[in-house]
């Protein structure tokens, strides 16, 4: 699976983006986030706020307990706001 990040997600991660392999039990985005979360320390600083960094699954926007079933692309990316 293909995970993209943009913005600051970007900069604490210190990837723009990077294929994984995802355990067994990670069935949504929210259990994804979790995961990451414990791979390093600039995961665990980008996703501190569980709530705070949106998603989109295959270029799509989605909230967090949505399911990760046929997800080819995943990005990450802070709130945006309007003008």
């Amino acid at each position: 699976m293909r995970l993209v990040y943009f913005a600051w997600v970007r900069e604490r991660v210190g990837l723009a983006d990077e294929q994984v392999e995802l355990p067994a039990g990670i069935d949504t985005v929210l259990d994804l986030v979790r995961w990451l979360k414990t791979r390093d320390e600039g995961y665990a600083a980008a996703f501190e706020n569980e709530t705070l960094v949106r998603a989109a699954i295959n270029q799509t926007h989605v909230k967090p307990g949505a399911s990760l079933d046929g997800a080819r692309e995943i990005a990450f990316f802070p709130p945006m706001t309007g003008g």
